[in-house]
């Protein structure tokens, strides 16, 4: 199945009437199928080569240099994660990857310097930390836009999300999975999972394995060109929206045995509000056919029990 295709320049060209189809296209899309393929997303390709380059260096490294970038009491939100640590939600069954992650940046004498930690710095590749920073920047342009459109499509004012994402608690996720050595116990890379955040936006994987659940309750291989990056609704959206946009169920799957010897790389945005944004259901989200299916609680509430939750936070 080729996922709905949607055209960012539209929305951005000044065009009310582009503007307006790219709102209900993308909207739409997102109640249907959960994800979409977006095009002209504004990620330049050199950035994104740079940052493929760089992070399979870094997971490149021997295991005990990549485990001097692993800090235990940042429950996994910067720097590295070992090799099986991580779980999907209700399941036991460690997930076949090690990943590093890169959070937001702020001045030093920002109010927020204090609540996020400092990045963690890779010594042995010069170019990790600045090409991942301006990677962090460019996700985040692009996220900003897209949830505008959001906006708009669920009522609000074009710029509802905005303040909540200035300087928020996003993510940006380098994740390595190894070539399989020996036959695996289950089909799986990562088990079946939502995303905790609003969006998350996703620039094409290294090799295949990524799938959807579509409505119809089948797995489905997703399937983007080169030139497009893959857009799908997080947790906090789905609560936020009172369910009217869904969280879509999505996993990893192994290759092929002939192709187990293949690693696979992929980076995804996770895009996240300040912690203090509420996630309360919005209002015009409830009436007597949609019912308000979930309990006032803050992003910041949110993602300490969802990680929690996957084995990253103790």
């Amino acid at each position: 199945m080729s996922i709905p295709v949607v055209d960012l320049s539209e929305f951005l060209s000044g065009d009310a009437t582009l503007k307006d189809s790219f709102v209900q296209s993308l909207g739409s899309a997102y109640e249907t199928v959960g994800f979409v393929a977006v095009k002209n997303h504004g990620l330049p390709d050199a950035l994104i080569s740079e940052i493929y380059e760089y992070v399979q260096a870094f997971f490149s490294l021997p295991t005990e240099e990549k485990n001097r970038y692993q800090i235990p009491e940042l429950a996994g939100q910067r720097g590295f994660t070992s090799f099986g640590t991580e779980h999907a939600k209700g399941s036991d069954a460690p997930d076949l990857k090690e990943f590093f992650q890169f959070g937001q940046i702020v001045d030093t004498n920002d109010p927020m310097r204090a609540i996020y930690p400092d990045n963690v710095k890779v010594n042995q590749i010069p170019k990790f930390n600045p090409t991942l920073e301006e990677a962090y920047r460019s996700y985040e342009k692009t996220g900003k836009a897209l949830l505008q459109a959001i906006a708009l499509y669920l009522g609000l004012d074009e710029h509802y999300f905005d303040k909540h994402i200035e300087k928020g608690n996003s993510i940006l996720r380098c994740i390595h999975y190894p070539p399989i050595t020996q036959a695996p116990k289950n089909a799986m890379r990562a088990e079946q999972h939502e995303d905790i955040n609003l969006i998350t936006l996703l620039v094409g994987a290294s090799a295949d394995g990524l799938e959807i659940l579509s409505k119809k309750g089948e797995w489905v291989a997703v399937t983007a060109l080169p030139d497009q990056i893959v857009v799908n609704v997080g947790d906090m959206l789905q609560r936020l929206t009172n369910n009217k946009l869904r969280s879509s169920t999505h996993r990893v799957v192994n290759p092929p045995e002939a192709k187990w010897g293949t690693p696979r790389f992929s980076m995804p945005f996770f895009l996240h509000p300040k912690s203090e944004m509420s996630l309360s259901c919005l209002e015009h989200c409830i009436d007597d056919t949609h019912p308000k299916l979930y309990t006032d609680i803050t992003a910041g509430e949110y993602l300490d029990e969802r990680l929690r939750e996957i084995g990253l936070k103790k």
